[in-house]
């Protein structure tokens, strides 16, 4: 039969601790669980599971996997429409609605932080321009981001 400790192989003699069968039996329920992750999951064992404190009281798991199983997991990857930037692209274009975004500058400052200059589509000027504020805080309260939405200057050649 088929358990949660086919998903641990370690060194001939060693036993898995507590905390690497619960990480192995952690990986045997999402295997069975979940069918988009049945087929990915079903090939991968570890050969280790370590838990670290890292900063504050926040705790991290270090999971070994054979160097040979590696190269088949290392193509798999989380969709551009699930991560977090693509989500919050998302939010600033529902936010800003009526209006087209015509660019996007990131500027950094010498203390580390970080301003979005986000440029509207000049034609909606005369619809827009007494929402800006309004945009700013709401794209601020949504995602936590500093945000400048500005129109760009017309270069006249």
């Amino acid at each position: 039969m088929y358990t949660a400790r086919k998903k641990i192989q370690k060194e001939k003699g060693l036993e898995p601790s507590e905390f690497e069968d619960s990480v192995a039996q952690a990986f045997f329920d999402l295997e069975n669980s979940n069918q988009e992750l049945k087929s990915d999951l079903k090939d991968l064992y570890i050969n280790n599971a370590i838990q670290m404190d890292v900063a504050g009281n926040r705790k991290a798991v270090v999971i070994h996997v054979p160097y040979r199983l590696r190269k088949a997991f290392r193509k798999i990857h989380r969709p551009r429409t699930r991560t977090l930037t693509a989500v919050h692209d998302g939010i600033l274009e529902d936010v800003v609605y009526p209006a087209e975004i015509v660019g996007k500058r990131v500027r950094y400052r010498l203390d580390g932080a970080k301003i979005i200059k986000i440029f509207l589509d000049p034609k909606e000027r005369n619809n827009t321009e007494y929402k800006l504020e309004t945009f700013t805080a709401v794209y601020r309260r949504l995602c936590g981001k500093d945000v400048v939405f500005e129109y760009p200057v017309a270069e006249n050649a």
